[in-house]
């Protein structure tokens, strides 16, 4: 412990600043350092942070109660690859005037959308009735865009397969292909015997 007079003395005379680290204390606790170097070590690291930081896409689709079987797989579709590819998927239910009386509709058919994706996203917000819409947002799980992964690794080796003599099927060794040509050597490279 020493008085702020010699700490600053103190601090001078090493050409550093006295930094206060915990005001609350009693004490304060001051540290001696050199301020501008630790501010910009601070900026280096919260750059650092928000590059290796993942930003979160956020999808929305809308949908009315009385949608029809085709409207609804192709929307289905929608969400599906809007999960596939790691994006949260905000599904908005729009009511019009009868229909606000109702919501219950718009609950089932969020519902039976959420049993149909379950694989690939999991409710974040339950459906939530605001004026005349019906929300619910949805987020991938863990397994969704795993599967597309899978297929373009598989896909790549099927492939390589199929290069090999473009049947699928490698070349047989029973003797059944024809002998290789040998190369023609020049009488110049030939050499004298």
């Amino acid at each position: 412990m020493k008085p702020i007079k010699e700490a600053l003395d103190y601090a001078h005379g090493k050409d550093l600043d006295l930094v206060e680290v915990a005001a609350q204390a009693d004490p304060p606790v001051a540290r001696v350092m050199d301020y501008g170097k630790y501010r910009y070590e601070q900026e280096q690291k919260a750059k650092v942070a928000r590059k290796h930081q993942i930003s979160i896409n956020v999808k929305e689709i809308k949908l009315r109660p009385k949608i029809g079987d085709h409207d609804y797989e192709t929307k289905k579709g929608h969400v599906v690859r809007f999960l596939n590819s790691r994006a949260k998927v905000k599904v908005t239910i729009m009511f019009r005037g009868r229909e606000r009386e109702h919501p219950d509709r718009g609950r089932d058919l969020l519902m039976r959308l959420a049993e149909d994706v379950k694989e690939l996203g999991v409710i974040e917000l339950q459906p939530l009735l605001e004026g005349r819409n019906m929300t619910m947002v949805l987020g991938p799980t863990k397994n969704a865009g795993v599967k597309r992964d899978a297929e373009s690794q598989e896909k790549l080796g099927s492939e390589e397969e199929v290069q090999g003599d473009g049947d699928g099927k490698a070349p047989s060794s029973r003797g059944k292909s024809k002998p290789q040509p040998r190369a023609q050597v020049p009488e110049a490279e030939a050499g004298v015997q």
